[in-house]
């Protein structure tokens, strides 16, 4: 639903609930002043502002109730609309107001909350940057990025957002691409080397020719994938909307039997007044309130209450790889040298030469050789040309760093003598023109990871556990294995990826967790999206609920405060429930006249309440594994 049409609906719940908040306010102040109180029209003055907010807010909440009734939705809500029209009946004003805000400020809470799924298309559009810095002859102008055209050369500054997909002509550099490609690594930039729109410049100013425009380039398509995504996300259907479906129906027999069997219509009212779902109303949220307010001091920020309720009936769980089962961070984890040769010689000379580079693997070279505390020697005549790796000479050795395939195209012969391929990324060191060593490199799975996987079926009732990610077979395939995970999709775009979750949420409800941009669309889809880590603002906003902390550890403290929340809540409003069928008995039988059927509601009201505070009581532990 787009964002003005939610907010309007937003606005009207907010300016009842006020109005409401309003009336009783001054009703006390009537009610209890110094002066006696007068009559207006035949009804005491202290009730004016509760009937004035009964004609102006509840009449529209009314006509919003009856419309559901035409659509034969027979939730919680309807029941109140009706105990609306009984308080009024009956000159309780006092107590229909109440329901009033009752019901508007839930309306205008559910709003709020889901409103923040629009926002993650305004949140794309405003990361974009709109202009772009065209080259004119010997200037750089700046023009609007609709303007741009195929072939265009434009000058991508340091730090700044990529606008068009495109390739490099001028300028060497590194842009990460991590949120848009799931890829956990900054990515060198040379002369002819793609970049893609939405990926972040690093410090060097790149000249790129424009491949595409705009609209056809890959951030764009992003964005379009989002906001189809967005047109199909799943309605959560409440707990309390669902017990209201039996509960509501079966008052109102209970109400008309009362009526029909006994011929006096005020046995309809005490039953209607004593079965005002409160409970339903109020309790369900509080505990909502409260399960709310403890996750956020554990790191967990909840989006979207729905998810607090949804999570624990979740069946199949989908993850991302990077930054959720990994750290994100490549570190060099095998050196495999030639026969004859140490692989620590060799490591020192490839890290003596990969300090002058700024390839996003250099850096995990330079910290493994830190580590084992191996010396540097100073490299001269350093080489990198764009596609062949990079060169130079250390200590009077000819020292090349290069990739499987390029080796494979140049040197079949020196390619031969390499180890197999295997899971991850790699390189390839010559020394003197001769094959030393094959480099392999892994995006570090975190150690939980494979307990938190072996924990999902038996403690939460998992049946299906998938990852789906944008990177490399070989490396998701290794992770995989890793944490015992056997259904995995490699390789998927972000419209791969919503696709893959539309088609198992159609299944059974399902959790995402996710950290990138490319992970919104799929975050949306999912019954309960969870954005992991702060990475970013799009995903955060796409998600119902983000772990503000990188641990796995604190996914599972989200499900366990679901699981507590939905057990004390539905404590309190199939206990609340019980009690007001018992006082509908009393009330149908004539031994429950209206002002008492009310108090005794008030009393189920309260015992209904003090339990769902409970579930802000943090227990000993929230985590099983």
């Amino acid at each position: 639903m787009p964002e003005n049409q939610q907010a309007g609906p937003g606005r009207v719940q907010v300016a009842i609930a006020g109005l409401a908040i309003a009336a009783v306010v001054l009703h006390l102040v009537l009610r209890f002043g110094v002066r006696p109180e007068g009559m207006i029209f035949g009804i005491p003055a202290s009730q004016i502002p509760l009937v004035v907010c009964l004609a102006l807010g509840g009449l529209p909440l009314l006509w919003e109730l009856a419309a559901k009734m035409l659509r034969k939705e027979f939730g919680s809500d309807l029941l109140a609309g009706l105990s609306i029209l009984t308080s009024a009946w009956l000159g309780e004003y006092l107590a229909g107001v109440l329901v009033v805000l009752m019901l508007s400020g839930g309306e205008a809470l559910e709003v709020y909350a889901i409103k923040g799924a629009s926002s993650v298309l305004a949140a794309l559009a405003a990361r974009m940057p709109s202009k772009a810095h065209a080259k004119r002859g010997a200037e750089i102008v700046e023009v609007a990025l609709a303007d741009v055209a195929v072939g265009d050369m434009l000058v991508v500054f340091p730090h700044e957002i990529c606008p068009v997909d495109g390739t490099v002509v001028e300028g060497r550099g590194v842009m990460d691409e991590s949120f848009l490609t799931g890829e956990p690594y900054r990515l060198a930039k040379a002369p002819g080397s793609t970049v893609i729109s939405g990926a972040i410049n690093g410090e060097s100013a790149l000249t790129i020719r424009a491949d595409k425009l705009a609209v056809d380039s890959r951030y764009s398509r992003i964005m379009s994938v989002m906001r189809a995504s967005e047109e199909n996300r799943p309605r959560l259907r409440r707990l309390g909307d669902q017990l209201g479906a039996w509960y509501t129906p079966l008052a109102v027999a209970i109400a008309l039997a009362a009526w029909i069997f006994s011929g006096d219509s005020i046995r309809f009212l005490a039953v209607l007044v004593v079965a005002t779902p409160c409970p339903l109303l109020i309790a369900i949220p509080v505990a909502i309130i409260g399960s709310i307010s403890l996750a956020a001091r554990r790191g967990i920020i909840i989006k979207d209450p729905a998810v607090l309720e949804k999570i624990d009936t979740c069946r199949t769980a989908i993850f991302d790889k990077t930054g959720t089962l990994t750290h994100g961070r490549p570190t060099l984890d095998e050196v495999i040298p030639a026969p004859g040769l140490d692989k620590d010689e060799v490591l020192g000379l490839v890290a003596s030469l990969e300090r002058y580079s700024k390839h996003p693997l250099a850096g995990a070279i330079l910290d493994r050789a830190k580590a084992a505390g191996l010396p540097l020697g100073e490299a001269t005549s350093i080489g990198e040309r764009p596609g062949e790796g990079l060169t130079g000479v250390v200590d009077g050795r000819t020292i090349r760093v290069t990739s499987r395939t390029k080796l494979e195209q140049q040197r079949p012969d020196v390619a031969a003598q390499m180890p197999p391929v295997a899971g991850g990324l790699e390189c390839v060191a010559l020394v003197d023109d001769r094959y030393a060593a094959t480099l392999r490199f892994r995006d570090v799975p975190r150690a939980d990871g494979a307990s938190f996987i072996r924990h999902l079926g038996p403690r939460h009732r998992f049946d299906r556990v998938m990852i789906i990610s944008g990177d490399r077979e070989s490396e998701v395939r290794y992770l995989a294995d890793r944490v015992g995970i056997t259904e995995v999709y490699a390789g998927q775009s972000p419209e791969q990826k919503l696709e893959l979750v539309r088609e198992a949420t159609r299944r059974e409800n399902t959790a995402y967790l996710g950290d990138g941009i490319n992970d919104a669309p799929a975050l949306t889809a999912a019954t309960v999206g969870i954005a992991f880590g702060q990475n970013s603002d799009i995903t955060a906003e796409a998600a119902g609920a983000v772990i503000m902390d990188s641990s796995l550890q604190k996914v599972d403290e989200f499900f366990h405060i679901s699981r507590r929340l939905r057990a004390i809540a539905l404590q309190s409003a199939v206990g609340g429930m019980a009690l007001s069928l018992i006082g509908m008995g009393f009330a149908a039988a004539g031994l429950l006249p209206p002002v008492a059927g009310a108090i005794a509601q008030e009393v189920i009201d309260v015992l209904a309440v003090v339990n769902a505070l409970r579930v802000a009581i943090p227990p000993k532990s929230l985590t099983d594994y």
